[in-house]
């Protein structure tokens, strides 16, 4: 199987990977029996590895040119992957009541909300900048629907998941978020450690290296 076959079954097979486990019953009872931290480290590595399917899956299917190739647009994912492994590293590293939890040991404080003062959706947010930058570096029709979805999925999911967590959280609702933004241009207070920027640098040289021999196409322009 190959060609669309082989994308469509991939791009089934990440969605199915995304939905399932969101659902809050079947998440509660895998977190019961991995536990929080053994939960997202499967999850991640799930996740990953199911994407990296999807994507090796579109750069295979027949090319359809829906955005013509412009030598700028292929700068754009270069400089914004920094941001995105920063957002991302950030976001998994700490206690986030607001969104996907993350692994972080200290409980939240309101009065010092970090990055969630920046989005209280950092993974999100991380997904919504890559899918936008891969999108305009990569205009066949597979790699548009590819990261187009991604786009939307994380641009709709920013207002759904406030007002699910929202109705869960009550009255608690206010007093925790006050301090937190969905999105805005704010400076996380406090910063993130320094620690983290070195890991999502180091993130950041990895899949640039891997990037060419895993996807088949060098990342630079």
């Amino acid at each position: 199987m190959a060609g669309w076959p082989l994308f469509f079954a991939a791009l089934i097979a990440f969605l199915a990977t995304h939905a399932i486990p969101a659902r809050p019953a079947v998440r509660d009872r895998l977190i019961t029996t991995f536990g929080r931290r053994g939960y997202f480290v499967a999850y991640s590595i799930l996740s990953l590895l199911v994407l990296g399917w999807l994507i090796i899956a579109a750069a295979q299917a027949p090319y359809v040119e829906v955005i013509p190739p412009i030598w700028i647009f292929r700068w754009i994912p270069v400089l914004m992957m920094p941001v995105v492994c920063w957002l991302a590293v950030a976001g998994l590293t700490i206690q986030n009541p607001f969104s996907f939890g993350g692994l972080g040991q200290r409980p939240f404080d309101p009065e010092k909300p970090g990055i969630l003062r920046t989005t209280r959706h950092p993974v999100l947010v991380a997904l919504l900048v890559w899918a936008v930058a891969h999108l305009l570096a990569n205009g066949s029709l597979s790699h548009v629907i590819l990261f187009g979805l991604f786009a939307v999925f994380a641009a709709m999911g920013l207002p759904l998941i406030d007002r699910r967590k929202s109705r869960q959280m009550g009255a608690e609702w206010g007093r925790l978020s006050r301090n937190t933004a969905r999105f805005s241009l704010r400076a996380p207070r406090p910063w993130p450690p320094v620690w983290i920027g070195f890991v999502a640098l180091a993130a950041f040289a990895i899949l640039l290296h891997l990037h060419e021999p895993v996807i088949g196409l060098s990342p630079l322009p």
